[in-house]
Parts: structure tokens; sequence; C-alpha cells
């Protein structure tokens, strides 16, 4: 895979129009606006075609104490305490104050132990980054989307921020290594950044900082906690540091994992980013777009990027691709006794359900502190691999069918809020390819298989010429009425899956 050429952009000048997004292409141009993103962003083949990617929280949390308490990925605003941050949550703020209680009798106060300490821990001494791209395609991964810089303000990149991982910690460009290994996999590269959210992420800490220290940037302590979001000296700084990540990492996808500044408060320097973003990427590509843009806002036009519902669902067929991205660990980060509470049936019947619905899967894992993924998490992605190997012609390269699929377990649309209810063998989920239908029974069958919605005179046009079992020669008898297509139960053996795909091929 040929990396692609870089344009150098001015980044300090941020008056200028080429750094803001107003980059002249040969074909067009998109503006600076949610219209012009709306009516111009298309999503690349590539990603409607790979269905899956797996993406790596990794960073200084990795490092600290496995045995620590459930800090939600957020050890390092929950360390200083409560405050106002959690008042809106009872339960989260006392998870709070048991990780700030945790906290001092482990390390100390945070006045004398603070987060930036956690740094020296985090070595990485057994990563390898070859050895996990290679896994992770083996898996099934078409993409990949390492976390460049959380909300606790860490680049893990070599970035023109001194926090960053190439001066302390591991003193590695982490970023560089994963593109190398992906580039080197044929593998597409994505990077999420989750760095704006980290001058309220950092409220809490204020009180332990003395001015002038080491620490004072890294605490974000130059930004107003509360209004950062309408404040443009935040804003800048947030545009320049992401601008900087897209220019030296040139990535196949930007996940913008947090908000970002406003059309009114922030002076539209969020879409002017990922528009700049898109128009860089037509420039080298002569019009075509050839990346990915993501993020969460709910809000805005969903054709203008690719929508990330983090552990969210959907409960019907979307028009434009989206992420349902989900995560293997329980808590994003590692943490000894975190582990997902989604059962493997479950994540398989999901993964289908989401790609059946116009979705990709995002799935997370999270690397130990050393750069090693913990072995619970390494069972259940070889897992899932094992079964998307099995059934990998109804999922690569397909789109949706007309309808997603039928069956008795409803799926919520709802953000943070995905199935962990298992699959019955009447819920079927389709995919389409050529003249050819797939329809994946979400649990292995008892009876005979009815899928009312391949009934004849019904959505299914065309009459169907054969049906097959993937990864199977057995021959299938089925007879299609007006009740539907029913499928035999007279299956010598099965694949030893909780999912089937049968492959029906019409005329």
């Amino acid at each position: 895979m040929a990396f692609k050429s870089h344009i150098i952009i001015p980044l300090l000048t941020l008056s200028s129009s080429l750094a803001f997004g107003q980059i002249n292409t040969a074909s067009k141009t998109i503006e600076a606006n949610w219209e012009s993103m709306a009516a111009n962003y298309h999503v690349p083949e590539w990603f409607q075609d790979g269905k899956i990617g797996v993406w790596m929280h990794w960073g200084i949390p990795s490092s600290i104490d496995e045995n620590r308490p459930e800090d939600g990925s957020h050890y390092g605003r929950r360390m200083y305490g409560d405050e106002d941050y959690d008042a809106r949550n009872e339960p989260d703020r006392l998870r709070t104050v048991r990780l700030s209680e945790w906290h001092e009798k482990r390390y100390g106060n945070p006045s004398e132990f603070g987060y930036e300490k956690f740094i020296a821990d985090f070595k990485a001494e057994n990563f390898d980054a070859n050895a996990i791209v290679k896994f992770v395609k083996d898996c099934g991964a078409r993409f990949i989307m390492p976390v460049a810089t959380h909300h606790d303000n860490f680049d893990m990149y070599d970035s023109f921020f001194p926090w960053n991982a190439v001066n302390m910690g591991p003193k590695r460009d982490i970023l560089r290594e994963w593109k190398d290994a992906a580039y080197k996999h044929d593998l597409k590269f994505g990077v999420s950044t989750h760095l704006y959210w980290s001058p309220r992420f950092f409220r809490t800490a204020r009180k332990f900082q003395k001015e002038g220290s080491a620490a004072w940037d890294f605490f974000n302590m130059d930004y107003d906690t509360y209004k950062f979001a309408s404040q443009d000296s935040w804003n800048q700084h947030w545009y320049k540091r992401s601008w900087d990540l897209i220019e030296k990492y040139d990535p196949d996808m930007f996940n913008n994992d947090s908000p970002y500044p406003k059309i009114g408060s922030g002076k539209g320097l969020g879409v002017k980013l990922f528009s700049a973003y898109l128009n860089r990427d037509l420039k080298e590509n002569k019009g075509k777009q050839t990346t990915v843009l993501s993020f969460k806002n709910t809000k805005e036009n969903k054709a203008a990027f690719t929508y990330n519902l983090e552990r969210g669902m959907f409960g019907e067929l979307q028009e434009h691709p989206w992420i349902w991205a989900t995560d293997l660990s329980g808590s994003w980060f590692y943490r000894k006794n975190s582990f997902t509470r989604m059962s493997l049936p479950v994540l398989i019947g999901n993964a289908i359900d989401a790609i059946s619905k116009n979705g990709a899967v995002m799935i997370n894992i999270a690397l130990k502190g050393d750069g090693t993924i913990p072995e619970n998490q390494k069972q259940m992605l070889s897992a899932f691999g094992a079964f998307v190997k099995h059934n990998q012609e109804g999922i690569y390269n397909t789109r949706p069918w007309k309808t997603f699929g039928e069956g008795p377990l409803e799926i919520v649309t709802k953000r943070a809020g995905e199935n962990l209810k298992p699959f019955s063998e009447k819920d079927i989920r389709f995919t389409t390819k050529d003249d050819t239908i797939y329809a994946f029974v979400l649990a292995p069958p008892t009876e005979d298989i009815l899928i009312e919605t391949l009934k004849k005179d019904g959505l299914l046009e065309k009459n169907i010429k054969k049906i097959q079992l993937l990864g199977s020669d057995q021959t299938i008898s089925w007879k299609r009425s007006k009740e539907g297509l029913l499928i035999t139960h007279n299956f010598t053996t099965l694949p030893n899956q909780s999912a089937l795909c049968f492959k029906i091929i019409t005329e």
C-alpha cells in the first residue's frame, strides 16, 4: 500500500484561509459549513467493504495498578476528587470518591503524587505493533484506529506539544509504529483524538497545581474549565494539535471522539478542521474521497460525516454508513478485573445486526501498560475472528438489503445502550452482494427455519435458485410459499458457531 504524499499547511498562522480548510482543488472544495459537508461527504468503498475495525485505547491509565477500583477510563480526573464534575450522577460521584480515597492510600496525596507521576511507569516495554496488527487482521479487522490523545492530554505520537510518548514514558513514536504495521499488513490506518474534553477533565486537579511548574501545560491551567468551549485560545490550540496530527500521520480515518469548537462559540473551528481534512484528501486523490471522518454529534446531518455510535445501536436500517463501537475491556483502558459483560454469541449477533443496518464494527481492545493484549480480550477477539473467517463471504464487500431482518429481539436505538440480551434462532439478519442474499440465523436452529420476509410476493421479487450453508457442503432443503422461505432442519452437522449464514442465490 502506497503512502499518500504530504501537503504542508500553515499551523501557526491561524488566520490563514488554508489552515482553516479553504484549500483550492482542481475539482471541488468542501466549504467549512455543514451544508457543504453534507452535500459532498462520501464514505469510501474500503470502509463499506471492510466492515470490521479494531480500536486501541492505550496510554497512561494502562500502567496504573491493575487492581485499582473501577474508574471508567477516567482515573486522571477521579483521583483528584469529585467536586462538581459528578454532581448530577450519584453512582458516578461515589465511584470518584472511592477511587480518590484509594489513590491517596496507595500513592499519597495528589499534591505530592499527581497524575503526571504515572507517566514514568508507562514504558511499553513489550509493545510490538507488527505482531498486534497481524493478530487483529487474522481476527477479521480491515482497519485499525489507535487512540492518539485521550482526555488526559497526553499525545501518543511525536507532537509539538511536549507531553508526548516520544519525550517521556515509552519514548517511542507509538502512532508511527501503529501506522507502519497497518500498512505492512495492508490495513487502513485511523486515529482517534479525545483532546477537546481535557480542560474539563482536569478541573478537579487545579487546586493541586503550582504556577510555573513543569506540569502547568499538561493540566491545561491556562484555559477556563467551564468556558473553554468559547475560549479562542483553547479552540485554536485544539485546532493546531489536531491539524498537526493529521499532517504528520496522514490517517485514512480521523475520529474526533469528543466535542469540537462550534460554529458560534468556537468560530467554526470544528467544521473548518473537518472540511480541511477532507479537502486535503480530495486534492491528493484528484477529487476522490479516500478518507473517513467520524464523530458522535447526534444533531448534525449524518450525511456530513460517519456517525460513531459508541456502545449503542440502531433499531432500523440507516441511510448513511455508521460505526457500532464496543469495548472488550469493560472500561476502555486495561484494568485486571474489568471485562465486557457481552457474551461471545451476543457480540457476534450485535456485529451482524450493525452490518445489516449499514454499520461497520469497531471493537476496542485495551492493552496492558507493557503493550501486550490481556489474555481474556485476546481469546474473545480470536473467537470472533473465527466466526468472521467462516462467514466472510456474507460480511465483507456486502451491502444492506431492502430490510435489515426480522425476529423477536427488539434492538432499541440508543447511545450507550448496546444490546446484552441473547439472540434466538428466529432472529434473522440480511446482507446482499450481486444476486445473492445472505441470511444470518443468529442462534443455532433446533427446528425448521421460517424466514417470513422472503415469502412469495414479498420484498424479494426474484426467484430463488439455490441455497447453501456457508462452511458446509451438505444439501439444503427448502420451500418458498406465501408464508415465507422454509429451510428444513435436516442438517447432519452444523458449524460449531453461535450463528449460521445461508447463501441465497437468486435468478
